[in-house]
Formats: structure tokens, C-alpha cells, sequence
């Protein structure tokens, strides 16, 4: 199977590339200004996703039996600074991609977000109303009405939970991100109370490559790991795999309460994945399971060797 992959540098992105490949399948990848080399991708193009006529140009060229949407601005306090250009990632690219998928008879798989749901009434089936508390919860939300507007009988579109995993530059997911705050001398302050129910880059990638070629699955998904856990509770256990004391690794805790930003954070994003737990071979995460794939990033390497 050829497929256009847009997102092709990101956490998911590369981890879909490599599943792709080792299942067969031709991967065309798409990335910003990334420099550093793609493993898995059969083809790298450099194309800003934000021009329509480029996108599609591509994809006339290309003409895939899939296309594969990893592209978007995923984090709520980018898409509050610059909402005009999450509007065309988050929103109107994926709907660009959907027309392109119907004109080609091509199956379409796009990333939304457990965010698109309120957070006040879990565990959330994929039928359940969401609320949305943020500009990047409206916009995916969005993407899935406009993705499902044009292209209903090719689309299958994910929703994704936080996401753990070793991205290639090794600043992206959740444990770097705290590793670097280590690093630095900093405390990262984390909400004992805000529960996510996290999976790897690497499993949410194989789940798409089976939505890839299982095109009788249409519609909207959800999937996670196994356990719901707070952000301190991640904290402690990335701390603990990677063997750090508190006194090398701070942690603040804090309360939703006691902190107003917290309205516009969902507060508890546990999710039911039926039905994609009954029909898929890609197995769900434990915790334990996602640590065992987490490496020291080389960002932190010299002061993780220093301690």
C-alpha cells in the first residue's frame, strides 16, 4: 500500500513510518523544515502544509491508497497563540485532506483528541457529547465534523490520548519534557487531580496502520493504554524507571482547585475504547509496558551521567 503521511517528523509520525515499513507499506512522508533523517520513510517531501495547492499537488501526484493525518499544532497554549494557523493544521487541512481522499478513492486516517471532551464525566464512549474546554478541543472537534462531511465512506479518524514514547529529537513526549525540566534545576508543578490514560507514540502508530487496512472500520475511535493516572502519579513513575531520587527530580504538586488555568484542562480524560478493543491485534499498553520503551534522551544525557 502507498501512503501519504502527513506529520512524518513527529512523535507519531516516525512511529507510524517504522510500523508502516515493517508491515510493507510505502510511505511518502511529509515534513516542515526537519532536518534530521525519517527512519521507515520510503520518500521525504518538505512541503508547507498550510498552502492548499501544494497539498494537493502532492497528493494528485502521489495518488496513495491511504492517507495518513499526523500534522497538527497539538498543544492547547500554541493554538491560543497563534490561532489562525492552528485553524488551518488543526482544521482546514484535515478537511483539504478529506476531499483529496474522496477524489481518490483513498482511505483517510486522522488524529483527533480525547480533548475534545469536557473532562467531568468519565469514562467517555466514542458516542458520548463532547465539550469541549479549549481552542484545541473546538478545533479538533471540528476536524472530525468537517473530515466526516466529505469523506464518509473513507474515513476513520482516532482520538488520541497523551502520548508517551522517544521522539527523534528527544524534546517532544512526556518523559523528556520532565527530563529536561530536571535537568534545567526546575520543579515541574503537576496536577495530582488531572487523570490521563496514556499510550505510547508507538502503539497509537500501529493502531493506525490496522485503520490504514481494515477500511471497513469508518467513523470515529478512541484509544489508550491500559490505566488512568494522574500527572503526578506519570511524574513519579518516569522518576522511578529512570531511577532518579525526589531531590534530583522535584516535583511540585498542585491542586485543580487551587489553580484557575485549570478550567481550560480537562480534568479527567479516561476513555472506553470499544469497539476497537475487540477487533484490532494491536494490543493495550500498560504503564509498565510504555517505560520499558522509554530511553534517555540525548538532550539530558550529560547531566542525567553527571548526577
Amino acid at each position: 500500500m502507498k501512503i501519504l503521511l502527513t506529520g512524518a517528523s513527529g512523535l507519531v509520525g516516525s512511529a507510524f513510518a517504522e510500523a508502516a515499513k515493517r508491515r510493507g507499506h510505502h510511505v511518502v512522508g511529509v515534513v516542515g523544515q526537519a532536518a534530521f533523517t525519517v527512519p521507515g520513510l520510503a520518500e521525504k517531501r518538505t512541503l508547507d502544509l498550510t498552502v492548499p495547492e501544494g497539498v494537493t499537488a502532492l497528493a494528485l501526484e502521489v495518488f496513495p491508497d491511504a492517507i495518513v493525518n499526523c500534522a497538527a499544532v497539538a498543544e492547547p497554549a500554541a493554538c491560543d497563540a497563534d490561532p489562525a494557523r492552528a485553524q488551518v493544521l488543526n482544521v482546514e487541512l484535515p478537511a483539504l485532506l478529506g476531499k483529496l481522499a474522496h477524489h481518490l478513492s483513498a482511505r483517510l486516517v486522522h488524529i483527533s483528541t480525547e480533548q475534545v471532551f469536557a473532562g467531568d464525566r468519565p469514562p467517555y464512549a466514542v458516542g458520548d457529547e463532547p465539550r469541549p474546554v479549549n481552542l484545541y478541543g473546538r478545533q479538533k472537534l471540528e476536524s472530525e465534523r468537517r473530515v466526516r462531511e466529505v469523506a464518509p465512506d473513507f474515513a476513520a479518524t482516532l482520538r488520541a490520548p497523551l502520548l508517551t514514547g522517544n521522539s527523534l529529537g528527544g524534546a517532544r513526549s512526556l518523559h523528556e519534557r520532565l527530563l529536561a525540566d530536571w535537568a534545567a534545576g526546575r520543579a515541574p508543578r503537576l496536577y495530582r487531580d488531572e487523570i490521563r490514560q496514556p499510550c505510547t507514540a508507538g502503539n497509537l502508530a500501529e493502531v493506525l496502520v490496522e485503520l490504514c487496512e481494515r477500511q471497513d472500520l469508518r467513523g470515529v475511535f478512541h484509544w489508550a493504554g491500559a490505566e488512568t493516572l494522574s500527572r503526578v502519579e506519570l511524574a513519579r513513575r518516569i522518576r522511578a524507571h529512570f531511577k532518579l531520587s525526589p531531590e534530583q527530580a522535584p516535583i511540585t504538586e498542585i491542586s485543580r482547585a487551587d489553580d484557575p488555568a485549570s478550567a481550560r484542562r480537562p480534568a479527567d480524560l479516561a476513555l472506553d475504547l470499544k469497539p476497537l478493543a475487540g477487533v484490532l491485534k494491536t494490543p493495550i499498553e500498560t504503564f509498565d509496558a510504555q517505560l520499558d520503551q522509554l530511553i534517555l534522551p540525548p538532550p539530558v544525557r550529560a547531566w542525567y551521567f553527571s548526577l
